[in-house]
């Protein structure tokens, strides 16, 4: 088994775990005994179950970004913000652990930030409307949910469109 599997196995593992348990219910020795693998063997790549936790957001976030259609930037961004939304390790990881989104919100920028820049930089052209637009999408994904009295998730995804037409258009 090669160590880009093994690794997925772990990842799947993890991702199993967090959805049952939620992240801080989680032990290395939850995910070791799913994965079939031995604690050591998960220590030798993540000390605590936050770094593994960390790459797990990663993988499945960059999934969700990778399979967007980059040649329509409104309609990608839209779309990319209803899949993290409905993503079930999304939804486990806001209501159960928000903490975790805390260092992403507000002191660094994650590898998945820098993949989903890296797609709106190619798409748009410019790293400031870039950085301007995963902004206004990280707003939509984070706080829409609290501002569905009167409107519904698709009207306001709709407003994101009209928003993201006229900045880019």
């Amino acid at each position: 088994m090669t160590s880009i599997r093994h690794n997925e196995g772990v990842l799947d593992a993890a991702r199993d775990c967090v959805l049952a348990y939620g992240v801080r219910r989680t032990t290395l020795t939850d995910v070791a005994r799913r994965a079939g693998v031995s604690r050591m063997t998960l220590y030798r790549r993540w000390p605590d179950v936050r770094t593994l936790v960390a790459d797990l957001m990663t993988r499945e976030w960059i999934r969700v970004v990778e399979g967007l259609d980059m040649s329509d930037p409104v309609r990608a961004v839209v779309a990319g913000v209803r899949g993290l939304r409905a993503h079930p390790l999304w939804r486990k990881i806001v209501e159960a652990d928000p903490e975790l989104l805390m260092p992403y919100l507000l002191d660094r920028r994650g590898a998945s930030h820098e993949a989903v820049l890296a797609l709106l930089e190619q798409a748009v052209g410019d790293p400031r409307k870039a950085r301007a637009v995963l902004l206004v999408a990280q707003s939509f994904l984070l706080s829409a949910p609290t501002m569905l009295d009167p409107v519904t998730l698709e009207e306001l995804d709709a407003e994101l469109a009209v928003l993201l037409e006229a900045y880019l258009g």
